[in-house]
């Protein structure tokens, strides 16, 4: 690999992620830029080619931690700096791989030398070297959540610390955080993505013309580095010159007050949360004016700056594309492109304006405009039996649920002229119907103590949560149980000459902090897909269940995968991986219709998990199979199937039924598929924890109200006697 980096200015097209990455080298203060994009568009390249047009920058010699000679930290850990010496350096490119411990990213302290000899040993982390310079997380979705939580904790406070049973040490870390993802392996939290400053979209270009010079440019590189760099040498000295002087520009932008206005009153009409969006919106506006040479923030900084800072703000759940409505942004600008004026005092006796006159009156007129509230349901056309389809309301003629009737509905029962098995008829597809709207949903765990990646759902051993115990260290001591420690040291200190108040510590003393919290799991979908669960006209109420567990999943940091079945075999539909939205897109596209082949809907799911334990030894499944227990397609499918079953109940994996059986007769199939399984079977209706509370209450109710009809007959019964 050559140490010549890719020009910035011979990367073609992307001009948003180009504009986010100058803007944030022009002013720091802006918060970082995160790229979203598909793989393969050369996010990584732009964001390493940006290094080399930052302006160097003057350092003290020595320090490790980059301070400033003007303005040195008063708290390095390499200070104090007296009238220190200083030399010019560039700025720093500091990469961070994915599977970075944490101790390597804020740096380690050696606890045994802290202890024994009161020597604070500190080693600097990737933070103290990315301080004045850029950090680079290349795929930070896939970074666990505590690493996430430290980079942007020091990326907002602009310090990090290290706290290791009392022992302490802190040192400056600025930077510049640039992050890059593809969503089809997992989004970021919505509280880690506000702390982004700007967030840019970006795909391969579509144009044949531009395709081929990026393959011709990328070519010319890998065949001379140098000599392509010098190409574009007095292009990229042009670009590197005026990020210096839009610096030097940045203190004299005003920011008027119509700016002002019209920065807030955006937030406001697209309800964000908080007002960092505001902070971020107003510092990038100045930068765009600094930018393009101007000192005065102009209408059209303000809506770039909300088209980078607001996107990825107005998510409210994991299933929301970002996005932003132009239209109400050009609208919103509008009502506030005039100086505010100021209100004339008005008359005591003279009533006031009415309420929702001025310039907030109207600011809601558009809101809610093609939300699809309330829209009617959907016409599927004929339904299985028949009769009219129904939409998301249940809606249509009515079916029967059981006895005769509900047989002959059932599109996937071959009653008449069955069709041999050598030859099985085309599943009778429906079309795909809407997913209900998700609810909180109880929690399921996987029994026992796992090590898997922390996250919220099963207990297990991890670098968080509450410490249950003490044991020797294993590798590095990075969590010291001080406790632990000294009770082992005590019985020795006479043997080994202890003389003064200190205590004599050998390396065998150390005792390491285990604690327990919770990890992430691979959860796997077997949802039933055939024609029995389209016929009773559930399959609405049935996707928003799942929809509602792919939410719980993402909100637990879970791994998804999702297996359908239907027809004569089963499908992967969703090969694990962390993006719920992919799960979500897939769920709502589901067709339904034909036999229900559960066997293979379970030997499917047996096989991926399989491959995933070969993957990922640590992380465990918990399989979630959706059905009503009917198995069809041959004499014995019933019994194919509860072998399938078996193999699950052997090797021990979590498992749930999600029981969609409805109606007054219920045959039981999914809670006997769920005893096999070795799981336990749950309704929709228990699905919702409020929904188990009310049946909880209600049954209380129930017992209350027998127990006073039983006291009045008894004492109704007493009188008469008495009576008698």
């Amino acid at each position: 690999m050559s140490d010549v980096r890719y020009p910035f200015t011979a990367i073609v097209g992307m001009p948003d992620l180009r504009l986010g990455l100058l803007l944030n080298a022009v002013s720091p203060a802006v918060g970082g830029v995160l790229v979203r994009g598909e793989k393969g568009t050369a996010k990584s390249t732009m964001v390493r080619a940006l290094a080399g047009l930052l302006p160097t920058l003057a350092a003290v010699d020595g320090c490790r931690f980059a301070c400033d000679p003007a303005a040195p930290d008063p708290q390095c850990p390499d200070g104090p700096h007296d009238l220190p010496s200083a030399s010019e350096r560039p700025a720093q490119l500091v990469e961070l791989p994915v599977g970075v411990a944490e101790d390597r990213i804020v740096g380690s302290l050696d606890l045994e030398r802290a202890l024994a000899e009161g020597v604070k040993a500190y080693e600097p982390g990737l933070l103290a070297k990315a301080h004045r310079g850029v950090l680079y997380i290349d795929e930070v979705n896939l970074l666990q959540d505590h690493v996430v939580d430290l980079l942007l904790d020091a990326a907002a406070m602009g310090r990090s610390y290290v706290e290791r049973e009392g022992v302490s040490v802190r040192h400056a870390a600025r930077f510049l955080l640039v992050g890059t993802m593809n969503p089809e392996e997992g989004e970021l939290r919505p509280q880690l993505l506000d702390r982004f400053g700007l967030t840019v979209e970006i795909a391969a270009t579509r144009d044949p013309a531009e395709r081929a010079e990026v393959v011709r440019r990328r070519l010319g590189y890998d065949a001379d580095p140098a000599g392509f760099a010098a190409r574009f040498a007095a292009d990229e000295q042009a670009l590197a010159e005026r990020i210096t002087a839009a610096r030097e520009l940045l203190p004299k932008v005003e920011l008027t007050d119509v700016a002002l206005r019209q920065i807030t009153a955006v937030c406001a009409a697209f309800e964000v949360d908080g007002l960092r969006a505001d902070i971020v919106m107003a510092r990038t506006a100045v930068a765009l004016a600094a930018w393009d040479g101007r000192t005065e923030v102009l209408e059209e900084d303000v809506r770039k700056a909300a088209q980078l800072a607001l996107p990825h703000r107005r998510r409210r759940n994991p299933f929301d594309a970002p996005g932003l409505d132009e239209e109400q942004l050009d609208r919103t600008l509008e009502e506030h492109a005039q100086p505010e004026e100021p209100a004339q005092p008005s008359e005591p006796s003279e009533p006031s304006e009415p309420e929702g006159s001025g310039e907030l009156g109207g600011s809601g007129e558009a809101e809610g405009d093609g939300d699809g509230e309330g829209d009617g349901p959907e016409d599927d056309g004929p339904g299985p039996d028949g009769g009219p389809g129904g939409g998301p309301d249940g809606g249509g003629a009515p079916e029967p649920t059981s006895g005769p009737e509900a047989s002959a509905a059932e599109p996937d029962e071959p009653l008449q002229q069955p069709v041999p098995a050598q030859h099985p008829a085309p599943a009778r597809e429906s079309a795909p119907v809407a997913a209900g709207d998700p609810y909180r949903t109880k929690l399921f765990t996987v029994q026992g103590t796992g090590h898997g990646a922390q996250g919220r759902r099963s207990p297990a051993e991890t670098t968080g949560g509450h410490t249950v115990r003490a044991r020797r260290p294993q590798g590095t001591l990075s969590r010291l149980h001080l406790t632990a420690t000294l009770q082992a040291a005590a019985p020795h200190q006479a043997a080994r000459g202890r003389a003064g108040r200190a205590l004599v510590l050998r390396k065998d003393d150390f005792r390491e902090q285990v604690r327990q919290g919770r990890e992430s799991n691979l959860v796997l979908f077997v949802v039933d897909a055939s024609g029995s669960m389209a016929a009773r006209q559930r399959m609405t109420a049935v996707k928003g269940a799942v929809l509602s567990l792919l939410m719980d999943a993402y909100q637990r940091r879970d791994k998804i995968g999702m297996i359908t079945f239907r027809g004569a075999d089963a499908e992967l539909a969703l090969p694990p991986t962390s993006s719920v939205e992919v799960g979500a897109a897939r769920l709502e596209s589901l067709p339904t219709g034909g036999r229900t082949p559960l066997a293979a809907g379970l030997l499917r799911a047996h096989e991926v998990l399989r491959v995933e334990r070969l993957r990922d030894p640590s992380r465990r499944p918990l399989l979630v199979v959706v059905t009503d227990g009917r198995a069809t397609g041959g004499r014995d499918a019933l019994a194919r199937s509860q072998r399938a079953a078996g193999l699950f109940a052997a090797q021990g994996t979590a498992s749930v039924v999600l029981d969609c059986e409805s109606g007054p007769v219920r045959l039981g199939l999914a809670r006997t598929l769920a005893g096999l399984l070795g799981g336990t079977a749950v309704s929709l209706d228990e699905l919702r924890p409020e929904g188990v509370a009310s049946l909880v209450r209600e049954n209380r109710h129930d017992g209350r109200r027998d127990s006073r009809q039983e006291n009045r007959r008894e004492n109704r019964a007493t009188t008469m006697r008495k009576a008698a």
